[in-house]
């Protein structure tokens, strides 16, 4: 009689441990093209996508896109190792776009007069889990902000302009595997 209570406990632990998985979450160290932090931006796992909570500071005051990218690597100073913008259903740019939007495609950032930002993003065309549009690719993603806001039509990135800050999303990596930088953030 113990044995087979025993059992139904552990296939019921088993049971709420498949339907109701622990919701993932993601820190993201956000570098500047100098290498140092700007802040974090979390993301974790909704419903209805990926939130992502912004907390950053040290950024020109203003409008600026941001976006999520297809590699996860964030070389200083240009970023330009993070690749193009995260499209696994190859839709064409702009949140206002008919034909789109990339799934990495986000709202504008506001950044008030001081540099700072602390806002949350609901980004509803991605995910953490291992599907078609997760961000948890074997390559890695990220998260790059531009100089200029985008402006939610233009090909291939919203005439976005250059990139100002990027942060890697950490990928599929086989253990030993080590990021682009270093612990002093500069290029290996």
């Amino acid at each position: 009689m113990k044995k087979i209570i025993v059992i139904i406990i552990t296939i019921t632990f088993l049971a709420g441990c498949v339907t109701n998985p622990k919701p993932k979450k993601v820190d993201v160290d956000m570098k500047n093209p100098d290498g140092d932090s700007i802040g974090t931006i979390s993301l974790e796992e909704q419903a209805d996508g990926v939130m992502l909570k912004i907390d950053l500071e040290g950024l020109p005051p203003g409008n600026h896109a941001i976006h999520f990218h297809d590699k996860g690597s964030c070389k200083i100073p240009d970023f330009l190792s993070a690749g193009e913008h995260f499209n696994p259903d190859d839709k064409k740019h702009g949140l206002l776009n008919p034909e789109g939007p990339h799934a990495g495609d986000l709202p504008n950032l506001v950044v008030k007069e001081d540099g700072t930002v602390k806002v949350d993003i609901v980004a509803p065309q991605v995910t953490l889990t291992k599907e078609k549009t997760s961000l948890l690719t074997k390559e890695g993603t990220s998260l790059v902000i531009h100089e200029n806001p985008d402006d939610g039509m233009s090909q291939p990135a919203g005439e976005s302009g250059a990139r100002i800050a990027c942060g890697e999303i950490s990928g599929e990596k086989k253990p030993g595997q080590e990021s682009a930088q270093d612990d002093t953030g500069s290029e290996e």
